[in-house]
């Protein structure tokens, strides 16, 4: 649970096509954007901000998103190869994290690790 998160991002557009494309299976969207930046969440309440990184390159950040089922979690690990994104864990159980914890991981254009979890 989080109010919201911020990212620095090498390339917004790249960024936002990844990001648009593996919170949809979540139920999210793209709610704001303008001049360096964009906003997703629940329609209306972003909760993840992108912001282009003008500077040096962030180390990368681990952020995992709710997921509603297990469905969700491989559309979003599908969806997320699909758009730019590579591999670090796919759609299964994670019996260590807990009995019923299920994830998929992705590492985005920028570094950093994302997750979908459904428990």
């Amino acid at each position: 649970m989080y109010d919201h998160i911020g990212l620095r991002v090498a390339d917004l557009d790249a960024a936002t096509r990844f990001y648009t494309a593996v919170l949809a299976p979540l139920g999210y969207v793209l709610c704001s954007s303008g001049d360096g930046y964009a906003g997703f969440g629940p329609k209306g309440e972003p909760g993840l901000w992108l912001h282009l990184n003008k500077g040096r390159k962030a180390d990368g950040a681990h952020i995992a998103f709710r997921a509603g089922n297990h469905d969700a979690v491989k559309a979003f690990h599908s969806e997320g190869l699909k758009s730019g994104g590579r591999d670090n864990g796919g759609a299964g159980p994670r019996r260590d994290y807990s009995p019923t914890y299920y994830a998929a991981f992705l590492i985005d254009p920028d570094g950093n690790n994302v997750e979908a979890v459904c428990t």
